[in-house]
């Protein structure tokens, strides 16, 4: 891992450890497996699946196996390029069939813009992006389709109409819809040039336990699904994965580090981070990756645990309040993509991150 505080870079150790954003993997469908034979040694997994598996691309091939659901001898295949030997077998287990296309459900939206290219939501915790297995309803996409029928692009496929970016259903916070395909395209371009060269702008809310060594800096490392848990993501060597960028700003330390001229330990801190690149789980990996994982969450920072043992009882009926991950999306910037104007939206956190805030600040 780099982390940097915008001068030199310091190199950390990489760890390897046992992968929206995203809500959870698929259930299981169809299981297919293939033997190498001796004609085939030396070539490229993925090359190899996709030309001995009938309705599989090269590119789905590359998919299943970032999704965790490539494996040999009980072991999770992550790396698509690797080299085949003769008389290995690799199983592959296909995610479930997909409902049919979701149906206009009449949900709540908190809608803070919107014009005939696009809408600006503030989505609630808990709210899922878009239906897959185990959420075939009640999701953002079902309240789309009631608000917007059929004025939404269809880019993103049936069941994922204007869905042009997401946020993990335990996060709140600022999403942009896309309501044709030009602006889907124009906006698709922003979120894969990750405002390195233009105006896109993500920023996050986190509340992490303990407080970052440096106040600010930039955490970069490569991420990949997890071999031993399909629901977690995990920080790999340079060779794997896939690269991730988080830079961070540490907002307020609690309780401060001087309290009635005596130092205090920081038992939690809010953080700002803004995202170079937009993987699954990015900043949630990255924090833990940094030893601060965030308050709430149970699947990266269980180990944390007996920590919320340690705060005063307002401060944690209000983490059990949460119940989720301290994690909102609330700053969203990008360039109108009809009339090229660039707008910027905020989003304050809603009540019960708030309300931990205030018990963490009372510190």
């Amino acid at each position: 891992m780099n982390i940097s505080d915008g001068g030199d870079e310091i190199g950390e150790d990489e760890i390897d450890a046992g992968d929206p954003d995203i809500e959870g993997p698929e259930t299981d469908g169809e299981s297919l497996s293939l033997t190498v034979a001796e004609a085939d040694r030396g070539e490229r997994l993925d090359k190899l699946l996709a030309g001995g598996l009938d309705g599989l691309s090269r590119s789905r091939i590359r998919a299943l196996i970032d999704q965790g659901r490539v494996s040999s001898l009980g072991a999770t295949i992550t790396d698509a390029s690797m080299r085949v030997k003769p008389g290995q077998t690799f199983d592959i287990s296909l995610p479930a069939p997909e409902a049919a296309e979701p149906e206009p459900q009449d949900i709540s939206l908190a809608i803070v813009y919107e014009d005939d290219d696009l809408l600006v939501i503030d989505k609630a915790a808990g709210m899922v992006v878009h239906p897959a297995a185990g959420n075939a309803d009640g999701t953002l996409v079902n309240a789309l389709l009631w608000h917007c029928g059929e004025r939404l692009s269809g880019i993103g496929g049936v069941r994922r109409p204007g869905i042009v970016h997401r946020l993990d259903k335990d996060t709140s916070g600022l999403l942009v819809v896309a309501k044709n395909d030009r602006a889907h395209q124009k906006l698709a371009r922003q979120f894969a040039d990750h405002g390195r060269t233009g105006p896109l702008q993500r920023a996050y809310l986190a509340i992490v336990w303990g407080v970052p060594r440096r106040p600010h800096g930039t955490i970069q490392t490569q991420i990949e699904r997890s071999n031993k848990n399909r629901e977690k993501m995990m920080v790999v060597g340079e060779e794997r994965g896939r690269e991730a960028i988080t830079h961070y700003t540490v907002i307020e330390r609690y309780p401060p580090l001087l309290k009635a001229g005596e130092e205090t330990e920081a038992l939690a801190s809010l953080v700002e981070c803004r995202l170079e690149t937009g993987r699954t789980h990015q900043i949630r990996v990255h924090m833990a990756h940094l030893g601060h994982p965030l308050l709430g969450d149970q699947l990266y920072g269980s180990g944390f645990s007996t920590k919320a043992a340690r705060l005063p009882e307002a401060a944690r009926d209000a983490l059990t309040g949460l119940g989720r991950q301290a994690l909102h999306a609330a700053v969203l910037g990008f360039e109108h993509p009809a009339n090229g104007e660039e707008l910027l939206f905020e989003s304050d956190p809603p009540p019960a991150f708030a309300q931990l805030q205030a018990a963490l600040a009372a510190l």
